[in-house]
This record gives C-alpha cells, structure tokens and sequence, in this order.
C-alpha cells in the first residue's frame, strides 16, 4: 500500500488565533488557540497514519519499513522522514528567532543532553541535532520581519529615531554584531529608558490607526500592549522590530528562512515546511528562554536583502513548485479543476493537504476522497491521479530528489 490518510496534531501556542485551523480542519474552536498544525514524523508530535489495522504514528510506520515507504536513497541520506509540514495561524506576534545549522545543531543537542537538561526543560535550546531551514507560502496577506535592514537602511532608522542616536557611533564602529551585542546584553534598566518614549509615542498613534504596518512602530506599539510585563519591563525585542525588514508577502508568494537569519512572524496565516526540527534560539518577544550567548553565537550579521519567492509553474500548469537551497524539502501548490487531472509518481514520500475544494486521490488499488483539511501520506514509489468535480487547492511537501 502506498496512499494513507494522515490526521496531523495541533498545536496551541498561545500566539495563535481561534478559528482559522479549526475552520480548516472543520473541528468546533476551542478555549485554547490553536496555532499549528502539524504533518510529520517529528518525534513530539507524530501525524497518525489510518492502515488496515488501525491508526500509526508515522515515525513508528516507517520504522518499520523504510525503503518502501521513504526510499532507499533518502533514508540513507535522512534517516527519517526529513520535513516537518506545518499550517500557521499567526494572531500575535511570535518570538524573534534564530535557527542553528545542523554541525552546530548536533554539537548543542549533545551538549544539553551531557548536561542532563530534560528535552521538556523550559530553558532547553536544541530539541534535536538537525538544523530547521524553513519555506513559508502566504495563505493570507502575510507581514514578518527578515533579517537585518541593509547597512544605509539601518544606520537611517538609527539617525531618524532619537532614542536610538547613542548607537550609530557602535554600528559605524562595530556593525551589525556590535549593534546587536549592545542592545541584546544592555541592562534592562538601560532598555527601559531607551524604548520607554519611543514606545509612548507609538502607544496612541497605534489605538488612533494612524500607524501603517509596514512601519516598526506600528509593532513597537502592539508588542508592548499584548505584553502585560512592559509597565515595568519593556521588551528588548522591539530593537528588533527597527533593525530588521519588514516585509508583507501576499497570497501564494514564499520567503525561504536560512539558518543564523533572525526573524518572526507578525501576522496572519501561512504554510510553512522547514527540516524535522523544533530547535530555536530566541531574542524577544516572548516570555520564553532567551539564551543572548547563544542567540549571538548563531546569528548571521549581514545585511539582507528580502526576496520574496513567486513559484516555477510546471507539470501541465496545475503545480507551482517554490526552490530553495535546502535538501530536506520542497513545497508546492497544486490547483486541478473540474475535468483536469494531476498525474504523478512520488520520487519521495509526500504529504498533501487539501486547503480548499475536495477531491479524489487515486492509486494502485487505493481510492481516498478528501475534503478540505484533510491529507493524505504518498509513500516512495506511489502513482497516482488527483481529480475533482470542482476545484481543489492542495499544499504538497515532499523531498528534491534529482
């Protein structure tokens, strides 16, 4: 057999929203926000998959039979199944990030377990040895932060913005490590006097809509009302805000997040594919384990020029294929009306979801008809047909095998 259902796990972040998953999935909302949803064999939240004789976990399925379920070539290479699928409704900001790559994944991972610090511990940095490149595809108009401003950009935001006119002598000095390294280590005393008026001036402009979100401010604002602990400690995050790039990707266009470029999702929803990890390093923004040692040691400080990714059209026009660099996965949307067709054999194990429509996904003996929010897992070798009598939007994640 090589077409199974696949029920993900939700996730609930307390950044999330309430009712865009669970309308995807078409469960009642909860009290609890649901922020993830995940496709994937990650060892904390495995997606279950339906056989004949029951429901799976998927890293227990293909333990049991790799070669014909991954394929010799990337079990060799992986040793799992190496992405990790994710729907994200983002309702408030998430934290500023960092993610290692994988021979300093491995050397922290080792590290923390040598040290004796549970997997579950809240001041646990490395959750796994593999490194967590990432793709994220817009679902809604989609705003983050990527990386740091180009240099004439940054020393601007510097000389524009009073309460930041103390640190253009250490970026010209120093540069972006320099910069960061300030503010990052900066006793919270410090952070409290420098933000405190930039943040008061936003505050109202904010609650006035006279801030647009393309503007840092507009963000300053709400980092400091959504966080109930900034009356007396401001959020050292919000340098953040003003030294990165802003960027607003719309429906259907990509941003490729590499390891060391800091970054965090602002708002709205997306589908996000990144290597089977959970390891992240965080900045601000959150009340969870800041490490600024190893936040500093991962960080790329370079400028970064933001490229928003459209999509490479191909197979018949019904797929729109999004590339990166990563070899541990590649994302794509497919769209097949009524009287269409989308033919394929799996070269790697696929996961799909359908994000709007319903259809009917067929092969070798094995018929499944899916409605929006469910998916299917596509083992190694599957062939197989998708149709609709309508319309249907699918989100693939699969592996770039040449």
């Amino acid at each position: 057999m090589k077409l199974f259902r696949l029920d993900g796990k939700v996730q609930h972040y307390a950044w999330g929203g309430y009712e865009y998953i669970p309308a995807l999935l078409g469960i009642q909302p909860s009290d609890k926000p649901s922020a993830e949803y995940w496709m994937g064999a990650h060892e904390s939240a495995p997606s279950a998959i339906t056989t004949a004789s029951g429901q799976v976990p998927l890293n227990t399925l293909l333990q049991q039979d790799p070669e014909n379920l991954v394929g010799k070539d990337v079990w060799n290479a992986f040793g799992q199944l190496p992405y990790l699928f994710k729907i994200l409704d983002v309702r408030e900001m998430l934290s500023i990030q960092v993610h290692p790559n994988k021979s300093e994944a491995e050397k922290g991972f080792a590290r923390e377990n040598a040290a004796g610090i549970p997997l579950n511990a809240p001041n646990r940095n490395y959750k796994d040895a593999n490194h967590k490149p990432e793709i994220m595809v817009a679902l809604s108009e989609f705003w983050l932060l990527h990386g740091f401003l180009p240099e004439a950009q940054l020393k601007q935001v510097l000389q524009d913005t009073p309460e930041f006119t103390s640190l253009v002598s250490i970026y010209e000095n120093e540069g972006y490590y320099g910069l960061y390294k300030t503010v990052m280590e900066m006793p919270q005393q410090v952070v409290n006097t420098l933000l405190r008026p930039l943040t008061d001036r936003a505050v109202p402009l904010y609650k006035e809509n006279k801030l647009s979100k393309s503007d840092p401010a507009f963000w300053a604002a709400r980092a400091v009302l959504n966080d109930p602990a900034s009356a007396e400690k401001i959020d050292r995050g919000i340098f953040s805000i003003y030294f990165f790039n802003i960027m607003h990707v719309h429906p259907g266009q990509a941003v490729f997040q590499d390891a060391g470029i800091p970054h965090a999702y602002l708002e709205g929803q997306n589908v996000e594919l990144m290597a089977n990890s959970d390891n992240v390093l965080r900045g601000g923004l959150t009340p969870k384990h800041i490490d600024v040692e190893e936040l500093l040691k991962h960080t790329r400080f370079e400028a970064v020029h933001p490229h928003i990714i459209t999509g490479d059209v191909i197979a018949q026009g019904l797929e729109t294929i999004y590339p990166t660099p990563a070899p541990d996965f590649v994302v794509s949307s497919i769209q097949v009306k009524a009287g269409q067709q989308y033919q394929h054999t799996a070269a790697a194990p696929e996961i799909l979801i359908v994000m709007n429509g319903e259809c009917e996904v067929k092969g070798e003996g094995t018929t499944l008809a899916l409605l929006k929010g469910q998916c299917v897992f596509a083992a190694y070798g599957a062939n197989y047909q998708i149709t609709s009598n309508n319309e249907v939007a699918i989100y693939k994640a699969t592996v770039p095998v040449k």
